[in-house]
């Protein structure tokens, strides 16, 4: 069996952190009972007709832990790489530590991320989640995407989940337009936002690798030390500085993983539960019944500026079709502006009869969302097209109508934050030295030098962080693993060509691999269930 440097490391590193491993454990305990409390309240206070839905819940929550729990020991095991490889903390010690730090990502996370990743999947789809197709979507995407990490983790190359997880809602985008019957006006995929994102995915390495390399070498002019450009001899540890700088971009590549990696799961959750319990889960009852005053003035002012759009033309009849119509298709029609009009003003009567989201009665729930988020998705879509020619002010208008709606339909309960938080955590900490080993050994001639290690991570950190920010989803895998390679070539370590390539291969091939395995999966779970 051939002995890496790490397995050098991890011996003499054992029995570290085992007080902290004991209180995490607890804290996780705790979390765990926390949810299971929660849930089992939430579902007492909506209980369900037959024990099917509860079967299918309990699958599909379970599939979707096991994805965030795939995500954090094949994506955060690029976190831990450089504290190790560095001897800046011991193994156990920094596997426990980044699992701590993605926990409390995740549990501050915003939620845009999960709701940008949710806006690319077929509109019909999410209005019809709790539907049979509703839960072949969900099934096909995350199995299809635990396989190719699972299947990219056995053979240590670092891939990212955020580009498995895309290419499963793409593959199911495809497959769900291929199986509609022709002009039924199903929606594929959201190719514009799909655009998006895949610049996000697309540059994130381009950027790890340039920004690295520069801030590699940066220092070698102004720091002459040549110690920390070269690979650590023994156990020694790097001077305090330099290592603290190392526990701290790690920190802060953990932290900055959990809040954009694991909204992604938690996107999917809610998807679940509102399919399965959807007078619980579909409206945020948690908003002030004084909102409702302030939603009523933004839903007048934004009838007033979309009515206009549409002067000419009445709307008979229902007109939620001509709105799904719109969304599916991205394209205008003499409807579409009356049509939303007499939507908004629906939604603003619903809101002033009840007075708050929570005295919407059970029977009307699922309703009032769909209405509400259907809306939201056709806003999102209007104020960017540059065809409607509005001004300004009627974008912040229309802007601050969907921020409401949003409000009332895009939340996430603090039990699910915990659950993914935990799944993520418990993840971070187990199954982790495949990858730690190819980003401290095999992606460089040399092994990973202080210098290298604090470049990348820094890079790694603010790039993570910023995406956050904007809400666009980035591979925590990519940048850092094309960091150690940026910082490789620029200290002129070499790059071993064999791990490079399966890296290239694994990013290049991803897409077309999760496109074909989820839209194989939808199409057989559609038939199934």
């Amino acid at each position: 069996m051939t002995t890496t440097v790490f397995d050098s490391r991890i011996s003499t590193g054992r029995g570290s952190g085992a007080a902290i491993a004991a209180g995490i454990a607890l804290l996780l305990g705790i979390g765990i009972v926390y949810v299971g409390i929660e849930l089992y309240d939430d579902l007492v206070s909506a209980p369900l007709n037959s024990a099917l839905p509860y079967i299918l819940l309990g699958v599909a929550l379970l599939i979707a832990l096991g994805f965030e729990f795939v995500n954090g020991f094949h994506d955060t095991a690029n976190a831990v790489a450089t504290v190790i490889y560095t001897h800046s903390l011991p193994p156990q010690l920094a596997v426990v530590w980044s699992g701590l730090f993605n926990f409390l990502g995740v549990l501050t996370s915003s939620g845009a991320v999960a709701f940008g990743i949710i806006s690319l999947l077929p509109v019909e789809l999410i209005l019809q989640v709790g539907s049979h197709a509703g839960f072949a979507m969900v099934f096909a995407l995350l199995i299809a995407a635990i396989v190719w990490n699972l299947g990219t983790w056995y053979f240590g190359i670092p891939n990212s989940s955020s580009h498995a997880m895309i290419g499963s809602i793409i593959g199911v985008g495809v497959m769900n337009q291929i199986m509609a019957r022709a002009g039924s006006g199903t929606s594929g995929v959201d190719w514009n936002q799909a655009a998006g994102v895949a610049k996000a995915l697309l540059f994130s390495p381009v950027i790890g690798f340039v920004l690295s390399a520069g801030l590699l070498l940066l220092p070698k002019t102004l720091i002459r030390i040549p110690s920390l450009y070269r690979a650590p001899e023994g156990p020694t540890p790097p001077p305090w500085w330099i290592r603290g700088l190392l526990v701290l971009t790690c920190t802060g590549v953990s932290f900055a993983h959990g809040s954009n990696d694991g909204q992604k799961g938690m996107g999917l959750i809610m998807l679940i539960l509102i399919g399965v319990v959807p007078t619980t889960y579909a409206l945020n009852k948690a908003l002030p019944p004084g909102q409702v005053s302030e939603f009523s003035t933004n839903s007048q002012a934004a009838a007033q500026i979309i009515a206009a759009k549409g002067a000419g033309y009445d709307v008979l009849g229902n007109p939620r079709p001509a709105v799904t119509l719109y969304v599916a298709q991205h394209q205008l029609s003499e409807g579409t502006y009356p049509a939303l009009a007499v939507l908004v003003r629906d939604i603003d009567n619903e809101a002033k009869q009840y007075g708050s989201l929570a005295k919407v009665p059970q029977n009307q729930v699922s309703n009032t969302r769909n209405d509400m988020y259907l809306a939201s998705e056709a806003l999102r879509l209007l104020v960017k097209d540059k065809q409607n020619e509005l001004s300004p002010t009627e974008v912040a208008t229309l802007n601050a109508y969907k921020k409401s709606l949003d409000n009332s339909t895009k939340f996430i309960p603090a039990w699910v934050k915990v659950a993914v938080a935990i799944a993520l955590g418990l993840g971070t900490m187990v199954g982790w030295k495949r990858i730690v080993v190819t980003v401290g050994e095999k992606i460089g001639k040399e092994h990973l030098t202080y210098g290298q290690g604090a470049a990348a991570e820094l890079v790694a950190m603010g790039t993570i962080g910023l995406a956050d920010a904007y809400g666009l989803p980035v591979s925590t895998t990519h940048v850092l693993s094309s960091g150690v390679a940026g910082t490789m070539a620029a200290n002129g370590s070499g790059l071993q060509p064999a791990t490079i390539k399966n890296m290239v291969l694994a990013w290049v091939l991803t897409l077309p691999a999760e496109i074909t395995l989820s839209g194989t999966l939808y199409f057989l779970f559609s038939h199934l269930f």
